[in-house]
């Protein structure tokens, strides 16, 4: 190809990398290429990574020499032009690179990369004077028995620990060889049909097979079974494919009959790509009967979306809300568009898609990251080629799916916090994202809480979104009522048993005897999560983070939640040398053996990160209580969301400070809205339910508004107080993070880098301040805080705090500083 014709992809690479970078487009590959395709490029010396095309130009880039893209990998895009413009938008608003959010929003397995194989250097003699060690030889001699492996593969083979340095040891000794392999992720899943071989409305064709097949019994039942589940299926309108397991199931037969069968031409066998995505259930096609104040909400709805993009629905617990948005969602899909339904906790899906599939059957996706790789690549792939009505549900990564017309995007429980990623980055609020999204459609966005973030309903009352209110129970069953324990009062009385005082013991006994379930929330999980030392003080802390570590009695360990490390319990104070290390505090493990002490005869579950951690372990809990398999359900915040379960009358808060008082300005809020939500898991049928929170502080405002289930009171309130401090909704705030492995040259290039964006952007810096944690993972944290106008431009922001970064780059003293944004914390 001449240099005139000559064309270059500007392309998105998966590394944390603020640019595009530019490849040459081989002519073998010229005119296939287009935004959104996947090609494998070269990247540094030997690596390989899957770039994301975001353009075509003639135009060449000029100072630097261009590399030629290795491979295309796509047909057609896997990206549409919606997903782009949300990934930009996303890297201007939330201050990171294209690669941080192309990590996050595309599927491991749509990834194909180089990885790094370890072999055995033939050639390699060991000198006398550089023998080597004991676990060089064990790795030595591992490769020389299995050949190539990655240093994960040698890991479980030798069971060693930190496979990678020693490699890099024997790499410059001369020992070992690196490989570089291009990798594809991605296996398609497939499965065997079978067919006939012979017309089946060719009589005679269909008598010679019979007859081929007549001299043996088994034979001939293969092929009548076959013919009986074509003539079903076509009866049913279904296609005629039958697979290889199917026909063997039915009739008992084993493989080598079939293969005899396939042999002799009268049957033929193949293999078809299939899909992952298992439907569950049939589908009965009927909505939910609306009362009239679920109607009146429903046309309130449809009514503000002819004036604003978005409305929020501030519906009381138990109101009906996902009712509505089930009708909506019809409403929708007869249009001949997609919705997209947001639930901040992937346990919600499970009783929301069996609700969902009742009414919409197949239309219904289900995507989240317990999925796996390959789960993932296949709803992915059903997405991006079926333009057909659908509904997805999934927590806050299916909003990075390549919907082609989307036509309302809904937000249930938007005022959670599991919806703003945290680390690694992109440090997005799906929410946020949400509506971003929808706009780029053309869609609508429906926010829906019964206690939505202070953000959200200021927008609202202030006509920026559209506001519809649902303010009665479904068939107008009552709020439960709130008592307030004081646990002062209560210790001071000796009335406690642990963690349960003495009213909450009783009403649940009174419960429990009713055939009633319970839910008991406390909002830390594992056994203790304080291990000390009764004679000298000493807490075991961890090693990379500063935190104490909380005991996990069933795996017999110490864990840091920030880090996972693990510890074995002492049994010895490493500081006095006595024995007497002691565990205190709760945590959801202790809880239940204390719950299960307590009332003897009630079975119970724990919902918790510890519980849940398989796939199905969500569903499996939640279908057990909701069954009635269990009386009483323990556990973590999991448990405030959204879940809906008919035979529960108490709710028990174990301890309501340790929400109140976390150091933050959005505590308060949090706090009530967790406290609200838990609160609407009682009595969501008939009887009145009935919630006990405990806590040291019964006069706090939060407590108040609670007893009243008082909404905007609170929010009156809490709006007051950050229109005195300048917090959100009145200012935006940006969090900037500096880390670094050494403390000393931390505290002192922090100080020079808020002095620096002082002179850039005045009193708009605060700190910088030691964060409540302020060491994760072996580096310490300093945190300055921006809180800049909400109309100021994210891009000059952006440009501004990208020219500090690189001024302090230009030394060399700055360079093993990190530093990342959080923008809107959550």
């Amino acid at each position: 190809m001449s240099i005139e014709n000559t064309t270059y992809a500007e392309v998105i690479l998966p590394l944390p990398l603020y640019c595009t970078f530019t490849y040459r487009i081989p002519a073998a590959m010229s005119g296939k290429i287009a935004v959104g395709h996947r090609v494998v490029v070269p990247f540094g010396k030997k690596k390989f990574y899957t770039a994301i095309v975001v353009a075509v130009t003639p135009v060449a880039p000029q100072g630097f020499d261009v590399k030629e893209i290795y491979s295309l990998l796509d047909e057609k895009p896997i990206l549409k032009h919606p997903q782009l413009k949300l990934w930009e938008w996303m890297s201007q608003y939330y201050l990171c690179s294209l690669g941080d959010i192309y990590k996050a929003a595309v599927p491991a397995g749509l990834k194909v990369e180089s990885e790094t194989f370890v072999e055995i250097n033939s050639d390699y003699e060991e000198s006398p004077d550089d023998r080597l060690s004991e676990r060089e030889a064990v790795v030595a001699q591992t490769l020389d028995h299995n050949g190539r492996m990655t240093p994960a593969e040698i890991s479980r083979k030798t069971g060693m620990q930190n496979v990678e340095s020693l490699v890099a040891r024997m790499l410059e000794k001369g020992v070992v060889m690196i490989h570089e392999k291009l990798v594809e992720r991605y296996r398609v899943k497939k499965e065997t049909c079978v067919r006939l071989a012979v017309d089946r409305n060719d009589s005679e064709a269909m008598h010679r097979a019979f007859d081929t097949v007549r001299t043996s019994k088994k034979q001939e039942k293969l092929l009548v079974a076959m013919i009986d589940m074509i003539n079903k299926n076509t009866g049913r309108g279904i296609p005629c494919e039958v697979t290889k397991a199917q026909l063997l199931e039915s009739t008992g037969l084993t493989p080598a009959i079939l293969s005899a069968v396939v042999a002799k031409g009268v049957l033929e066998t193949y293999t078809r790509e299939i899909s992952r995505f298992k439907y569950l259930g049939p589908a009965v096609g009927e909505l939910p009967v609306l009362t009239a104040p679920q109607n009146g909400a429903l046309r309130a709805i449809h009514n503000g979306f002819l004036e604003k993009d978005i409305v929020l629905l501030h519906g009381v617990t138990s109101s009906g809300k996902t009712e509505i948005y089930i009708h909506l969602i019809d409403f929708i899909l007869k249009k001949g568009e997609q919705a997209l339904y947001l639930v901040p906790e992937i346990a919600l899906t499970t009783q929301l898609t069996r609700r969902l599939q009742k009414v919409f059957g197949e239309k219904v996706v289900i995507y989240h990251s317990k999925f796996s790789d390959n789960e993932r690549v296949d709803i992915w792939k059903r997405v991006l080629n079926d333009p057909s009505p659908c509904v997805v549900i999934g927590a806050r990564s299916s909003l990075f799916l390549p919907f082609s017309n989307l036509g309302i995007v809904i937000v249930d429980e938007e005022h959670e916090s599991s919806y703003k990623q945290f680390d690694p980055a992109p440090r997005y609020n799906a929410r946020d994202c949400a509506t971003v999204l929808a706009s780029m459609h053309g869609a609508k966005t429906l926010l829906g809480s019964a206690t939505p973030a202070i953000e959200t309903y200021y927008k609202a009352t202030s006509g920026r979104y559209g506001l519809v209110t649902l303010s009665e129970r479904y068939e107008g069953v009552k709020l439960p009522e709130i008592m307030v324990v004081d646990m002062n009062d209560e210790r001071k009385r000796n009335r406690l048993s642990g963690p349960l005082s003495f009213p909450l013991a009783q009403l649940s006994r009174e419960r429990l005897g009713k055939k009633e379930q319970l839910i008991f929330f406390h909002n830390r999980r594992g056994f203790a999560p304080v291990v000390l030392c009764r004679q000298c003080g000493f807490v075991p802390k961890c090693q990379n983070c500063d935190v104490s570590l909380t005991y996990h009695r069933r795996a017999g360990e110490m864990v840091c939640h920030y880090c996972g490390a693990t510890y074995r319990l002492p049994t010895i104070c490493p500081a006095c040398k006595e024995p007497a290390i002691e565990v205190h505090g709760y945590g959801t493990e202790r809880i239940e053996d204390i719950i299960e002490a307590t009332f003897k005869e009630a079975k119970t579950l724990r919902m918790d990160l510890d519980t849940t951690r398989n796939k199905d372990s969500y569903e499996n809990i939640i279908t057990d209580f909701s069954k009635g398999k269990a009386d009483i359900l323990v556990g973590t915040q999991m448990v405030t969301k959204g879940l809906d379960f008919d035979r529960v009358s108490l709710v028990g808060v174990l301890n309501a400070d340790t929400l109140i008082n976390f150091p933050d300005f959005r505590s308060a809020e949090r706090a009530f809205n967790m406290l609200e939500q838990v609160a609407g898991r009682a009595g969501r049928r008939s009887e009145r339910g009935m919630v006990v929170v405990q806590t040291t502080q019964p006069s706090h405002p939060v407590i108040g508004y609670l007893q009243a289930h008082n909404y905007t009171g609170f929010y009156n309130h809490e709006l007051e107080e950050r229109r005195r401090f300048n917090y959100p909704p009145f200012t935006r705030v940006i969090n900037i993070y500096l880390k670094h492995r050494e403390e000393e040259p931390l505290i002192r290039v922090s100080a020079l880098y808020a002095e620096h964006l002082r002179g850039l952007l005045g009193n708009r810096v605060f700190g910088p301040d030691e964060p409540h944690v302020s060491r994760i993972q072996s580096l310490y944290i300093r945190k300055i805080m921006l809180k800049v106008e909400v109309g100021a431009s994210m891009a000059k922001v952006k440009s501004l705090l990208r020219e500090v970064y690189e001024k302090f780059m230009e030394y060399k003293e700055f360079r093993s500083l990190m530093v990342y944004y959080d923008v809107d914390p959550g």
